[in-house]
C-alpha cells in the first residue's frame, strides 16, 4: 500500500500551573479558537476546544507525522506566549508541566464533543481534579497522587 492513512481521535487535558482559575470568560472566546487553529495549522485537525478557569480540553485527530508530545509542547508554548500578550494579569501565565491524553474510539467521538463544549455546566458540579481522577480511572492510566498535581 503506497499511502500512509490514519485516524487518531485524542482528548487532551491539562491546566494552568497550580490550577489558578485565570482563564476568564472573556479570554476564553479569544484562546479556545487560537487553541484550535494551533492544531488546525499542525495538521491536527481541532473537533473541539473547551475548558474553564482552570484548564482547556482539546479533542483533535493526531496528524500521523506527529507525536503527542510534540502537539502538546507546540499548543502549550504557543497558547503561553499568546496568552502573555494579552494583558498584565497574564504577565506570568504557566500551564502545569503534565497533560493527559487519551485515545477516543469514532464511535465515541460525539459523545466527547459533547463533553468538551458542556464544561461550563458540568464544573457547577465537579471540581477540575475530580474531573481528573476520573478521567485517569476511565481510561484505565495508572497514576500516583503526590505526581498528579504541580
Amino acid at each position: 500500500m503506497p499511502q500512509s492513512l490514519s485516524r487518531v481521535l485524542i482528548h487532551l487535558v491539562f491546566s494552568t500551573r497550580n490550577r489558578e482559575p485565570v482563564i476568564t470568560p472573556e479570554i476564553r472566546t479569544e484562546l479556545h479558537p487560537y487553541l484550535a487553529g494551533t492544531l488546525d495549522n499542525i495538521d491536527c485537525p481541532s473537533l473541539r476546544v473547551g475548558g474553564v478557569a482552570d484548564h482547556v480540553h482539546l479533542f483533535f485527530g493526531i496528524s500521523r507525522t506527529r507525536t503527542i508530545a510534540e502537539v502538546v509542547e507546540t499548543v502549550k508554548t504557543s497558547s503561553s506566549k499568546w496568552l502573555k500578550t494579552k494583558g498584565p494579569a497574564f504577565a506570568g501565565f504557566h500551564w502545569q508541566s503534565g497533560y493527559g491524553a487519551f485515545s477516543v474510539s469514532q464511535s465515541d467521538a460525539d459523545t466527547v464533543v459533547d463533553y468538551v463544549a458542556n464544561q461550563e455546566s458540568h464544573h457547577q458540579k465537579i471540581t477540575f481534579q475530580d474531573e481528573y481522577r476520573k478521567l485517569l480511572e476511565k481510561y484505565r492510566v495508572a497514576f500516583d497522587e503526590k505526581y498528579v498535581w504541580d
